[in-house]
């Protein structure tokens, strides 16, 4: 699996990726990358905006971070991006789908 992270476009024009996936280990490498730290502010920016508790803010700064990166993906590949949910809902549909939801509404 190569990572678009640390990819210059030729690579990307070589390979020519029709889609993409976007997951937690991908996010954090990235998110150090001194390139996306606007991404990583708006996501706090909107967490901080966001009610709940600090872990409810955090949640939803995160989930906003990757669909800001999904959306920067989608700005050099065509097609579609997946996004990588928590794992503990693989075999819970309800909430998976919730999940989905909430994600896609952002």
């Amino acid at each position: 699996m190569t990572s678009l992270w640390g990819t210059d476009s030729a690579t990307i024009n070589i390979y020519k990726p029709t889609d993409a996936t976007t997951n937690p280990s991908l996010i954090l490498s990235a998110s150090s990358m001194e390139r996306y730290q606007p991404l990583v502010q708006k996501a706090v920016d909107y967490g901080m905006s966001q009610k709940g508790s600090l872990n409810d803010q955090v949640s939803k700064a995160m989930d906003y971070l990757c669909v800001l990166f999904g959306s920067e993906i989608l700005k050099v590949v065509p097609g579609r991006v997946s996004t990588e949910i928590d794992a503990r809902l693989s075999f819970d549909t309800k909430n998976s789908v919730e999940k989905a939801s909430k994600l896609i509404k952002l």
